[in-house]
């Protein structure tokens, strides 16, 4: 099993900028691609950024060119750095992480049998609020 821990939230201002974390544990050595995803009240959950083990990344188009996802595979930790928030960017942030299945290819490596079955985890999330 693997624990998802998010830290970094909190009230900020517009323009503002703000560094989400999250912190795996357990058995993490079978993590594949990582994301952050975001709740706004009455909304839907949205993908916010993803990542592979591989470095390549992808942004919604809300954030592109505002957030910038990261992540530490040696200390398993996941990172959203956050600039020019809006207030729209208020929301519960999520932190997200799949198993692949084994047998499946992820960034040209093979998973091993060892993994299993494919599996999703998640964040219980942390709020971040935007003022003006």
């Amino acid at each position: 099993q693997v624990q998802l821990v998010e830290s970094g939230g909190g009230l900020v201002q517009a323009g503002d900028s703000l560094r989400l974390s999250c912190v795996g544990f357990g058995d993490t050595s079978c993590l594949s691609a990582m994301a952050w995803y975001r709740q706004a009240p009455g909304k839907v959950r949205e993908l916010v950024a993803h990542i592979t083990p591989g470095g390549s990344t992808y942004y919604a188009d809300p954030v592109q060119g505002r957030f910038t996802i990261s992540r530490d595979n040696a200390k398993n930790e996941l990172y959203l750095q956050m600039a020019r928030l809006k207030l729209e960017d208020t929301a519960v942030y999520y932190c997200h992480a799949a198993k692949a299945p084994a047998g499946t290819v992820v960034d040209d490596d093979l998973v091993p049998d060892r993994c299993g079955l494919g599996m999703d985890y998640w964040g219980k999330g942390i709020l971040v609020t935007v003022s003006s």
